[in-house]
């Protein structure tokens, strides 16, 4: 068994820590809040000797992933995180990096997107990168955080993937608050990520490669966008068994959907992240007043888990559905959508609401789960009436 040191640790640091663990070749980095603590940390490792990481402190995020792109490209070990406009200023480079099929691996603090300014977590902006190409992992606490960052450099650079990774945490509600989290040994750590072995690299020039090729005509274009779909969709069994994998060395489970009572609920709460644990709490105390209610919670959102979602919901009398980004103008948010077009796919007409809810950081209270919860009971007869918004706000005034 692995030697494992217990913290009482945030999970931003727990992030720098899992940097530090996978000892990543080239780090550029511009601080932003929530995700500063990520890369002070990581500094103080690389000023203390305890990895050789070339740190680039750069001047935008921008400019971040830019660099990180050339690293990666050139055959390195990359790794950069941000949160909310700093992930927004890095827009176009996104779409770079995962059409070039660059492993590199990112930790972000999900946090709101300005206006008005708001330095607190909701999914804003990690949701406005759901379309790039990126793999997205959702943590619900601090150690999921850990544990997500060190899968992601296996899942990355698996030569059937080669598509980079997001790691997410929610602002503050994970990235600052402390919990007891379990840290492994660097030895197990360092056998279990393995060394990065490039296939190809720019600087290979006994084997020259291209990278970002001019594409102008469409039917190029579009193989590869086919490529990174299939690469996409190929990885979910990866991620399953690397899951796999790290549980047997951890002792911590890992799903892509984590369900609770749903093997005989009649109401469910489909929702990602730190409110997992919220939604949670309330269907037990809800299930010991003999309420039979489901949790479902998604630890992974790209590649879109439909076949797992569907097959924990496909027993349930009402959905609900929790969404922590408001999508204007839109039928529902990200998370909902993606539900009703998985249970759409298979003939699943069952009741299915949105709700917006914790934007900008707004508290999720007990109370507001209970009441999503007490919805679901009319949900059916309200929609046969033609009652139902397609999206109800909870939790503002």
């Amino acid at each position: 068994m692995p030697d494992v040191t217990v913290l009482a640790s945030s999970g931003d640091q727990m992030v720098a820590e899992a940097f530090r663990q996978a000892n990543p070749d080239v780090l550029p980095v511009y601080p932003i809040t929530p995700q500063t603590i990520i890369v002070e940390e990581f500094d103080k490792f690389v000023a203390q000797g305890k990895v050789h990481t070339e740190f680039v402190p750069v001047e935008s995020e921008h400019s971040a992933m830019a660099a990180a792109i050339g690293a990666s490209a050139a055959g390195a070990r990359t790794v950069t995180a941000t949160a909310s406009q700093g992930l927004a200023y890095m827009w176009e480079e996104l779409y770079v990096a995962a059409g070039m099929r660059l492993p590199i691996v990112m930790a972000n603090a999900n946090r709101a997107l300005s206006a008005p300014i708001n330095i607190h977590g909701d999914h804003s902006d990690i949701m406005g990168c759901r379309d790039t190409g990126w793999i997205m992992y959702f943590a619900e606490n601090a150690q999921e955080a850990y544990d997500d960052t060190l899968m992601a450099f296996r899942v990355a650079e698996h030569p059937d993937v080669m598509l980079p990774v997001a790691t997410t945490l929610d602002g503050f509600i994970t990235s600052h608050a402390l919990e007891r989290c379990e840290l492994l040994d660097d030895e197990t750590v360092a056998a279990f990520v393995g060394e990065y072995k490039p296939e190809r690299s720019l600087l290979d020039t006994d084997n020259p490669n291209s990278f970002g090729m001019f594409a102008n005509l469409g039917n190029f274009y579009m193989e590869t966008k086919l490529a990174m779909r299939k690469a996409m969709e190929g990885s979910l069994d990866i991620i399953k068994s690397v899951g796999k994998e790290f549980e047997a060395v951890s002792g911590r489970p890992f799903e892509v959907v984590k369900t609770y009572g749903t093997e005989d609920a009649e109401r469910v709460i489909v929702v990602m992240g730190s409110s997992i644990g919220n939604v949670r709490h309330v269907a037990k105390q809800l299930r010991a007043k003999g309420e039979k209610v489901g949790v479902v919670g998604l630890r992974v959102f790209r590649p879109f888990p439909s076949n797992e979602l569907v097959a924990a919901l496909k027993d349930a009398k009402a959905i609900a559905v929790m969404d922590r980004c408001e999508t204007v103008g839109g039928q529902g948010g990200p998370l909902w959508q993606e539900t009703a077009a998985a249970l759409q796919s298979v003939g699943i007409t069952t009741p299915t609401r949105d709700y917006m809810y914790g934007l900008g950081g707004a508290d999720v209270t007990v109370q507001l789960i209970e009441e999503i919860f007490e919805d679901l009971k009319t949900l059916e007869a309200d929609k046969a009436a033609g009652k139902v918004a397609d999206v109800t706000y909870k939790g503002n005034r």
